[in-house]
């Protein structure tokens, strides 16, 4: 235990990470935070940030606390902002509401604060610390980190497979490999994306909806939130994706990033269909090349991947290193050799050549097992 936190810090700023996961699935493209307010060891003001637009955590429990604020300690997840955005700062409220003490799980990665809050509070006369329960508060939103430290979104890829790692039988017959417990996971998974990628093969061969099917009460949220769709994206570099593909009618947007060479009444023609389009360069291979398909999602202030595709993205996306974490549902069953494999990687031939993950998690989701992993990288 840091020496300079006790038992009860940690206590409150383990409530207060509570409070941010509650956020898990509707404040994108903002973190996920969470505020306790505590004095003379009673809780006076709680609060999370449920919304881009809404009050940040810090507001939401000022508000709960009123006057109970003054010489209160105040347990955040991330360090209050101290720049004006949708909202006014939180560091101003907390001077205002002349709470006595900070402590911060972890310093801001957004260069537009990044210390600087931690750094108005102490300025104000108000104890600051910074650190307790830093690395919970950092799995809380790796993809906004990510982003703010200009390194694009956290990129998730989702696969399922047979015990015998096929995705689909010879003919491509390939529904429903998992049981409905795991593809009930994988709604959770979209509902906490920013963004669900896949790739134009997919589309004609499954013609997929991508959107999240679970209503507000499974996802926990207060009756005035609604389900937020994630945005869908379809990599096609030649714009081939019909423009009566079923996700175009349904809610939310999609995406199509297609290749500056794509003809442009095939560009037209999906725009006319709903879908927004924008071209990006091609590699030496014709192909749309990761790094700008990345830039171009966090310019829209995308944190979170979710990429759900077939074996040849899949495998591109792990030869490119950009996938940051990797979740397999594995089923129980045998599907024999004749089916479909798992990623296509093509070149790796000798057992240096590997891509090597590291193992983070292991639960049962049903029948299924779901397995997580980093890639492990140099450095």
């Amino acid at each position: 235990m840091n020496s300079r936190f006790d038992r009860a810090d940690h206590q409150y700023m383990a409530r207060a990470l509570q409070l941010a996961r509650k956020g898990r699935f509707t404040t994108d493209p903002n973190p996920r935070v969470g505020c306790v307010l505590v004095r003379d060891g009673e809780v006076v003001g709680e609060g999370w940030h449920r919304r881009a637009g809404e009050p940040h955590a810090e507001r939401v429990a000022l508000a709960e606390a009123g006057e109970r604020a003054r010489g209160a300690t105040a347990y955040v997840t991330l360090e209050p902002c101290c720049h004006h955005g949708r909202t006014p700062p939180c560091s101003e409220g907390l001077i205002e509401a002349g709470v006595a003490k900070v402590i911060a799980a972890m310093q801001d990665p957004n260069p537009q604060v990044a210390g600087k809050g931690l750094a108005q509070l102490r300025e104000a006369g108000i104890a600051v610390a910074c650190g307790l329960l830093e690395n919970d508060a950092r799995a809380l939103n790796p993809g906004f980190i990510k982003r703010m430290q200009g390194q694009g979104p956290w990129v998730r890829l989702k696969l399922a497979m047979s015990l015998d790692g096929r995705t689909a039988m010879a003919s491509g017959e390939s529904q429903w490999i998992t049981g409905e417990a795991a593809r009930r996971d994988v709604q959770l998974l979209r509902a906490s994306s920013s963004a669900v990628v896949t790739g134009v093969g997919t589309v004609l061969a499954d013609d997929p909806s991508l959107n999240v099917r679970l209503g507000g009460a499974d996802l926990g949220l207060p009756e005035d939130l609604p389900v937020r769709q994630p945005l869908r994206v379809v990599l096609d570099s030649a714009a081939r994706m019909p423009a009566d593909a079923r996700m175009l009618g349904l809610p939310g947007e999609t995406l199509v990033l297609a290749g500056e060479a794509a003809a442009p009444a095939a560009v037209e023609r999906l725009r006319n269909g709903g879908a927004e389009v924008q071209t990006l360069p091609l590699d030496v291979e014709r192909r749309l090349a990761w790094p700008g398909v990345l830039a171009a999602l966090a310019e829209r202030e995308v944190n979170e991947i979710l990429l759900e595709c077939g074996a040849t993205l899949a495998g591109s996306a792990l030869q490119a290193g950009v996938v940051d974490e990797l979740i397999v549902y594995m089923a129980p069953h045998l599907m024999g050799d004749a089916a479909r494999g798992l990623v296509h990687l093509p070149g790796v031939e000798q057992m240096s050549q590997r891509l090597e993950l590291a193992l983070q998690d292991v639960r049962a989701v049903g029948q299924d097992l779901r397995l997580s992993w980093y890639p492990k990288r140099e450095g």
